[in-house]
């Protein structure tokens, strides 16, 4: 039998996320791949990286580069594939157009850009290439939400006719947006984008349409320095960062880096590169994103989306609604309390904070038995991996591989969302980007 080629990888961006390609691609990937290559803007990450793979898994030395030769490091080590797990999300176009460019396939983080002139650049530059990209949409691979896609495709409820999706970022997680990069549009495009690419993917694929139209309203109504949250704690005299607070004593926002070994080794004790500081106040005046989100979508069948997000609950998770022409389906779930890069799971279930419920027409309603799954993001993150970096052969009915269509579709309902909300007016997204690729669905 022919000897199976090994397909080849570089990474862009090594910050807590990325740990996710590094370790299947040195662990339950090994075979068939191989990461030759990391590129960062900060070389102590690169070399923290550099040696957890060698410690761990005893992975051959990978080549480091920093961040402006990206570039030459494509040119020497022509990989088949670059995994783009960069921050802040607006670097994203820059590495996936390159790639394409310099002949390789892209895998990427989400969101995949965040303005219509990034996603417009990478969609052309797609066209003109020839080049993949995939988006890792992680949610869709858990088996609870694969649940669901099974379910309305069965057509248990008929025609969506709407939809209600609330979701709920805690005081742990939520509070984590307002302390990184993320706080300021320019960098992420705001939570909707960052975020709520997430979610308005996860709606977009359970209907499988494309969205028409975006109206929204929203505002920073507890985060930030005037909201008065930090002065009805006692938060007087706070200073820029947790790390040598005054305040740190009695604040519940606290985040002790020194103390949270990962973060300590990747982001404090490494700050000294690129002076990039984790733990900044979540009461600074320092941010220009929302906490508190409302958005109404409407998609090409008619059906509508009503969505609303808000990032400093006591809990964490969801709860998502379809009301059909037979019936209402309704699922959610709890999710357990993290901060991204603390070690802890990311996007856990709590045991038993899963259901689905059947609500069918003119008959009592049953609950549904769920698929669970073990791990991070509902158990989507294995599942996902698994199809990345060893893809099964034959068509996957659920269609959860996403590529530029799903990306664009999911970034550009936020886009418009942050656009209404600034003008008080409904926004169409082929004003925003038009000639997007077929997603996933189609």
């Amino acid at each position: 039998m022919p000897t199976q080629k090994t397909i080849t990888y570089v990474q862009v961006g090594i910050g807590h996320r990325s740990l996710l390609y590094a370790d299947a691609l040195a662990g339950p990937f090994r075979d068939g791949n191989r990461l030759v290559a990391m590129c960062d803007s900060n070389p102590g990450r690169l070399e923290l990286r550099q040696r957890y793979l060698h410690d761990t898994y005893q992975y051959p030395e990978v080549a480091l580069y920093p961040a402006e030769d990206f570039v030459q490091m494509l040119a020497l080590h022509q990989p088949d594939t670059v995994i783009v797990t960069s921050g802040p999300d607006a670097t994203h176009d820059d590495y996936i157009v390159k790639a394409m460019e310099m002949g390789c396939d892209v895998v990427t983080e989400k969101p995949m850009t965040i303005d219509p002139a990034r996603c417009r650049r990478i969609i052309d530059a797609a066209a003109r290439t020839g080049r993949t990209t995939r988006v890792t949409f992680n949610y869709r691979y858990s088996p609870p939400r694969s649940q669901v896609k099974e379910l309305l495709a069965s057509g248990i409820i008929g025609r969506v006719l709407s939809v209600d999706f609330e979701w709920a970022l805690n005081t742990a997680h939520g509070a984590d947006y307002f302390r990184r990069w993320h706080r300021r549009k320019a960098n992420s495009g705001g939570l909707m984008v960052h975020k709520a690419t997430h979610h308005f993917d996860l709606v977009n694929w359970w209907l499988g349409e494309s969205p028409v139209a975006v109206e929204a309203m929203g505002r920073r109504c507890f985060y930030g320095a005037d909201s008065g949250v930090a002065e009805s704690l006692g938060l007087h005299g706070r200073g820029e960062r947790c790390h040598g607070c005054p305040c740190a004593a009695k604040c519940p926002f606290r985040l002790d880096m020194a103390s949270i070994p990962a973060l300590k080794a990747y982001y404090l004790d490494n700050e000294r590169y690129d002076g990039y500081y984790r733990d900044r106040c979540v009461f600074s005046p320092d941010m220009d994103i929302e906490d508190t989100m409302n958005v109404m979508v409407r998609y090409g069948s008619g059906a509508m989306l009503s969505y609303t997000l808000n990032a400093f609950l006591p809990w964490e998770g969801y709860r998502i609604a379809f009301n059909g022409t037979g019936g209402r389906l309704e699922h959610g779930t709890v999710e357990s309390t993290y901060i991204a890069g603390d070690g802890r799971v990311q996007g856990g279930t709590v045991a038993g904070g899963t259901y689905i419920r059947h609500y069918p027409a003119f008959a009592e309603p049953r609950d549904i038995a769920v698929r669970t799954g073990e791990g991070s993001h509902g158990g989507g993150d294995d599942v996902m991996l698994a199809d990345l970096f060893s893809p099964r052969t034959g068509h996957d009915p659920l269609r959860r591989a996403a590529g530029i269509g799903d990306g664009s579709y999911s970034i550009l309902i936020g886009i418009a969302a942050n656009r209404s909300m600034a003008s008080g007016q409904a926004v169409a997204i082929d004003s925003l980007v038009a000639g997007i690729p077929d997603p996933s669905w189609k």
